[in-house]
Parts: C-alpha cells; sequence; structure tokens
C-alpha cells in the first residue's frame, strides 16, 4: 500500500486502505485491515471516521487511545489546512471553493450555530468566528457589534452562516430583520453583505441566489 500511494497517489487506495495505513502508525504492529473496515462499516467513509466523536470512535472494540489521537490529528490537519488555504486565497473565487472550506470548517458539529466570515477586499478570510448563543436560540446579533468587530479586523465584506445539523434550510423573520439591519449598517461603513448562507447535512442555501438578499 505504501508503494501505491507514491507511485499512484491517494486516489489508488480504498478508503479502508487508508484507514489501515493510518492506523498502522498507531499499532506499530499486527493487522489493522479488520478495524479499518469495521470503522468503515460503522461511519460509511473515511471522513466520516475522522469526524466521528471520540466517543463513538471508542465504541469500536479494539480501537485504544493511540488510535483515536491518531485520527483526531489527521482531522485538525485537514482542518488546518482548509483554513489555511481560506486565509491565502480568495474565499469566493468559486463557490465550491466556500462550500468546501464550509464543510471542513462544520465537520463534525452537532449543534446548531451563527457564524460570520470576515474578508478583506480580495476576499480573503481574515476570521470566522461563531457567535454568542446557537442558531436555534441565538443572542440577538447587534448590528453595531459587528460593524465594530469588522473595522477591528479591517474587513470589507462579511458571509453570515446559519448551521442547522438536522438539515432544515429556512430562515425565520427574525433572521431576515437581522440581515437587513447588518446590510444597512454595512453600506454606511462601507462593509459588503455577500451573502446569507443557511448549511445543513451536506446542503447549502444561498439567500442571495434566491433572491432574498
Amino acid at each position: 500500500m505504501r508503494q501505491k500511494l507514491l507511485e499512484r497517489g491517494p486516489d489508488a487506495l480504498a478508503d479502508y486502505e487508508l484507514l489501515e495505513m493510518l492506523l498502522f502508525f498507531a499499532f506499530k504492529q499486527g493487522d489493522t485491515k479488520p478495524l479499518a473496515k469495521a470503522l468503515i462499516n460503522r461511519h460509511g467513509s473515511f471522513a466520516k471516521v475522522l469526524t466521528a466523536s471520540e466517543k463513538e470512535l471508542a465504541e469500536i472494540s479494539g480501537l485504544g487511545a493511540p488510535s483515536i489521537a491518531a485520527l483526531k490529528l489527521v482531522q485538525a490537519t485537514a482542518l488546518r489546512l482548509a483554513c489555511s488555504e481560506g486565509m491565502e486565497q480568495p474565499v469566493l473565487n468559486s463557490w465550491d471553493r466556500l462550500t468546501t472550506y464550509l464543510d471542513t470548517a462544520l465537520a463534525g458539529e452537532t449543534t446548531a450555530q451563527f457564524r460570520i466570515l470576515f474578508l478583506d477586499s480580495k476576499n480573503r478570510l481574515i476570521a470566522d468566528e461563531a457567535q454568542a448563543g446557537d442558531a436555534k436560540n441565538p443572542v440577538p446579533i447587534d448590528p453595531r457589534t459587528v460593524m465594530k468587530r469588522a473595522l477591528a479586523l479591517h474587513a470589507t465584506a462579511l458571509i453570515l452562516v446559519h448551521h442547522h445539523p438536522d438539515g432544515r434550510l429556512t430562515s425565520g423573520q427574525a433572521d431576515r430583520k437581522m440581515i437587513a439591519e447588518i446590510k444597512a449598517a454595512g453600506a454606511i461603513l462601507s462593509v459588503v453583505l455577500h451573502d446569507h448562507l443557511i448549511v445543513g447535512k451536506g446542503c447549502t442555501l444561498s439567500l442571495r441566489r434566491e433572491g432574498l438578499l
């Protein structure tokens, strides 16, 4: 598998083979194929194994702390790479890049939340900040506080993100009022509201694309 990886690249390996190699570095000996296949059968894919909680992983017989740590390390590495790419390259140069970033950043999140992406003049990500409360029981967002934070970061654009892990892709009247207030405040300070996204179960709804922004 090591030779296949080096000569043909990671796409030449099945999900369970990637896991098998990764687990081998934690075990250092023994056959890790049965354990890798058990993880894939339980969670469905390599990505879902990485984003599974430590409690869920510990339920697999034979998977100890060193192996769980190895899996969480790879997940953290993938997230760091995605965030680094967001910092160095325009987030909005394509819809796919934005949704890929959000899928990575929100992977494993099981609670609803509201986030703000702060962007510079070239649409590069400056900060991705979760707000107080959550998307189901939010603390009211003060547009003045949002603008103050944007100015402190020297941001010139914003993307609002509601994460609904239950898959509900809807926005209420309170959400629309908040969006309108932030958009109006931004217009005064030359901070553009690019979009309001609702993310849930692998789907992303853009209010701008829907003509609602």
